[in-house]
């Protein structure tokens, strides 16, 4: 059996006749740029969070460097990060020329750990960015209750987490501004790169839309230095059909996740997903861990069974960050997670065959 790491097979079939019709609409239109398809997804997409403005980029990198310069992050500000996440979350902050400074994960959650917050905590400190990581909610009231009583910014990164819950209320609404990805690997994906970003908040939204075009409201007329990054309108119409299905998505995400766990539990040195209490978890990627991370990696690959490793090295340890001086056993968390997870298959349209053969093909590992 050949089980891919990736699928989209199964949600193209599903929405290909109604993504067509979308690139005929847009086609006809003759309009590409912030037109109707863009505002009519931004609309929607808010809606979906429960949140009043969102505000469509160009990809999830650009939305985090858009929230953090309409927050005026800068030179001589603190922004505290999880050590563990994808690098983007880290690049955000350099571009802003702002100080990264590395709080580790819950070791069970791999989310950032709120009970470690305070002490990174400085004078300095501007903004907190708790990152939903693999689709489980983090612990957001904590985080807030922290970030309010210090008086510091959140921007929460959704990017794998579009639909999740912490104590019933959506990822994406707690921060001041949030920033997503719609990468096509994502649970809520487009056919290319696009972004955005969310907020109860006018004005940051305001700032956010100058922003994102040249710094400019009226054509011409440029009112702040601004950037290039618009979530165009042939990706704003292919989100918007993609958006209807999403919650049938992270419900078949985790069924899928659920018979894995059932079928993987109670083997000897194979560490299984862990949810936090009060977090929901749209299985964005479903991770396991191993200290024969690498041989089961091999075994399974040699099966027909495609994995994948998020992430393999932690951000600090990473070329570009050479200049920080992190060494290593800095963050020995994230460390250790980069060393021992690996990532399974699962993918909307998975069948209960394919489930049971890696599921087997793991067991016959461990045996």
């Amino acid at each position: 059996m050949n089980i891919p790491f990736l699928s989209l097979t199964s949600q193209n079939n599903l929405v290909e006749a109604e993504i067509r019709a979308a690139f005929e609409r847009v086609f006809q239109n003759k309009w590409y740029i912030l037109g109707k398809e863009v505002s009519d997804f931004e609309n929607a997409y808010a809606a979906f969070n429960n949140v009043q403005h969102c505000i469509g980029v160009g990809n999830g990198l650009d939305a985090l460097c858009i929230a953090l310069r309409v927050l005026e992050v800068g030179e001589g500000d603190e922004v505290i990060v999880p050590s563990n996440t994808f690098i983007a979350t880290w690049l955000a902050i350099s571009q802003a020329r702002a100080t990264i400074v590395p709080v580790e994960p819950d070791k069970d959650t791999y989310n950032l750990d709120p009970r470690l917050i305070e002490a990174a905590i400085t004078p300095k400190t501007k903004v907190i960015i708790p990152v939903h990581l693999y689709g489980q909610a983090c612990q957001m009231d904590a985080i807030m209750q922290i970030a309010h009583k210090h008086n510091i910014f959140v921007i929460e990164d959704n990017a794998q987490a579009q639909g999740s819950t912490y104590n019933n209320k959506l990822t994406g609404s707690f921060g001041h501004i949030n920033a997503t990805s719609f990468y096509p690997t994502k649970n809520l994906g487009a056919y290319g790169d696009a972004g955005a970003l969310t907020t109860n908040d006018t004005g940051l939204a305001q700032k956010a839309s100058l922003l994102r075009n040249y710094g400019s409201e009226r054509k011409y007329y440029n009112e702040v230095i601004g950037v290039n990054s618009r979530l165009d309108e042939l990706q704003a119409a292919f989100l918007s059909v993609k958006l209807k299905y999403l919650n049938g998505w992270a419900t078949e995400r985790q069924t899928i996740a659920s018979a894995y766990t059932r079928q993987l539990n109670g083997i000897d040195g194979l560490i299984l997903p862990a949810t936090a209490s009060g977090s929901s978890h749209v299985y964005h990627l479903y991770v396991i861990r191993t200290a024969k991370r690498n041989e089961l990696e091999q075994h399974l690959n040699n099966n027909g069974i495609g994995t994948g490793i998020h992430y393999p090295v932690p951000a600090h340890l990473q070329k570009a960050y050479k200049h920080l001086g992190y060494q290593k056993d800095d963050f020995t968390i994230a460390e250790e997670l980069a060393e021992t997870s690996l990532s399974l298959p699962l993918n909307p349209g998975m069948d209960d065959e394919e489930i049971e053969y890696t599921c087997k093909i793991i067991r016959r590992f461990y045996e």
